[in-house]
């Protein structure tokens, strides 16, 4: 069985232990690797290689970087396929999708190529009498990454390409569950002549995750995953004097008023809920039908369910793939089960789902649930699944309000033909991503990603304009070259402009 090692200081590594995590095809349920799970010891050594490269990477020409950057992003894009390929044999998620994400991996990376103009200082010429002042950004030295299952490509490419443009060297340790996509990352970066040690990859469970986060010689922590984890990583690395930024869960809505296209929303609601099989953390999980809009958008948004082609993610007519695991499947059911139980209307059930051929994979239909109360289990949780939960409201600002009562801040959208409703929504929920008529409302990487509440811990968003602010520190330069012939107008009280 093929087993999945770690890449330190430019080449595959077996570590020091033999400690393994069986990685599944989520489609068959069949064991297809396994990864091995790095000890303190391989987690130090591929830190210890990082710090190595960065006293040259760090001094390495913004030309050279970008140089580096450019050969990347065409080795990736020429790879594409092979890298979504692998995603979905080890995550589930179909082709195409898998393809998408690639793509939005990818123009992280094409905003990190422009990194000589994002690292440009200020300057200000003769502050004071023959003094000028200027400021430029330095990186931080060795950083980390911890990333999540449900996008093991885009994630990561959503920390390195920034973190590395701007001069630092990184320590990713991905998702036990679908680790291959960050090993070709890996190789990639390699043909692209970035030097050994600017990138490593070590796979692991807790025992990997603490020995980054207790490191003096890691100066950062990036973290996707859920938020009991966000919250503990911010804890932990933050007391050890790192910077943290820690995306946590989502439980993100989406408002649909009475003058919507109910058409047009109910095409986007289905695909922003059983996309991926729901396993995205912006994906929509509530609906909010306002009004009159209840009926209508809950019968769209059935027919578009009951619709939904689920398969196998090698299946070019798949819309949907399996969830990643059997725990998953299992714990999915379970609140569909609890969300019946405690009042709630099961119009569209995905329970039971079998794939012809697939009998073994861990598959869950489209599901919706309508006249869900904000006190039951299925609305509370983050689902993480194909399952679309409708709530019902009188009001668009009633509709606000329980958005904001949420302790979660991702993502939220509305479907509205109103542009006062839709500005007043954009102004009054406390959420980090609206979108207007879009779904799921994931930002362009020259801006950044991020939510509010307990959907982030930090206070910097992952890649865009904060993600460089995040992977560097600011020094700023006052200076004075005197002419010989001058007094040199030394004084003891607090130096002021002249």
């Amino acid at each position: 069985m093929r087993t999945v090692q770690h890449w330190i200081a430019g080449k595959t590594t077996s570590g020091s232990t033999d400690r393994t995590a069986p990685v599944f095809n989520p489609a068959t349920g069949a064991q297809q690797s396994e990864v091995l799970l790095g000890s303190t010891a391989d987690v130090e050594s591929a830190i210890a290689a990082a710090k190595d490269a960065f006293a040259e990477w760090s001094q390495t020409s913004l030309s050279r970087r970008t140089k580096v950057l450019f050969a990347f992003r065409e080795l990736v894009n020429a790879h594409a396929e092979e890298i979504a390929e692998l995603i979905t044999d080890e995550h589930g998620k179909v082709l195409s999708d898998a393809l998408g994400e690639v793509q939005r991996g990818l123009e992280v990376v094409e905003f990190a190529c422009g990194i000589p103009h994002l690292l440009k200082g200020d300057f200000s010429d003769q502050v004071s009498t023959d003094v000028d002042t200027y400021s430029f950004r330095e990186p931080l030295g060795v950083v980390a990454g911890i990333t999540p299952f449900n996008f093991p490509a885009m994630v990561p490419m959503w920390m390195f390409p920034v973190a590395i443009a701007c001069g630092n060297t990184f320590v990713l340790k991905p998702s036990e569950r679908d680790p291959s996509a960050s090993m070709r990352l890996a190789e990639l970066w390699q043909q692209a002549g970035l030097p050994d040690g600017v990138f490593n990859v070590v796979h692991g469970d807790k025992v990997a995750v603490d020995t980054i986060l207790d490191s003096p010689d890691v100066a950062a922590v990036s973290f996707v995953g859920s938020t009991r984890i966000a919250k503990y990583i911010h804890e932990r690395g933050t007391a050890n004097g790192k910077r943290v930024q820690a995306l946590g869960g989502a439980k993100n809505h989406a408002i649909v008023l009475p003058d919507a296209d109910v058409e047009f929303a109910a095409d986007h609601l289905a695909a922003a809920a059983f996309g991926s099989a729901g396993e995205r953390c912006m994906a929509i999980s509530a609906a909010v039908a306002v009004g009159s809009a209840g009926d209508a958008i809950v019968e769209a948004v059935n027919e578009r369910a009951r619709a939904v082609k689920v398969g196998s993610g090698r299946d070019s007519s798949s819309e949907m793939g399996p969830v990643v695991t059997k725990e998953a499947q299992e714990r999915i059911l379970g609140l569909i089960d609890t969300g019946e139980a405690q009042g709630a209307t099961v119009t569209v059930d995905g329970r039971g789902y079998v794939v012809p051929g697939h009998e073994d994979g861990y598959f869950v239909g489209p599901t919706v649930i309508d006249r869900v109360a904000t006190d039951m289990d299925v609305y509370r949780e983050e689902i993480f699944g194909p399952v679309l939960s409708v709530v019902r409201t009188d009001s668009v600002d009633e509709a606000i309000a329980l958005i904001n009562a949420n302790p979660y801040g991702n993502g939220t959208a509305i479907f509205t033909s109103s542009g006062e409703a839709a500005r007043r929504f954009q102004r009054g929920v406390h959420v980090g991503m609206i979108g207007i008529n879009v779904p799921v409302p994931v930002p362009m990487a020259f801006y950044s990603f991020g939510g509010w509440k307990d959907s982030l811990f930090g206070d910097k968003h992952v890649h865009g304009p904060e993600g460089v602010s995040f992977y560097t520190r600011a020094k700023v330069v006052t200076a004075r070259w005197p002419h010989s012939s001058h007094a040199s107008e030394a004084s003891f009280h607090f130096p002021t402009a002249k």
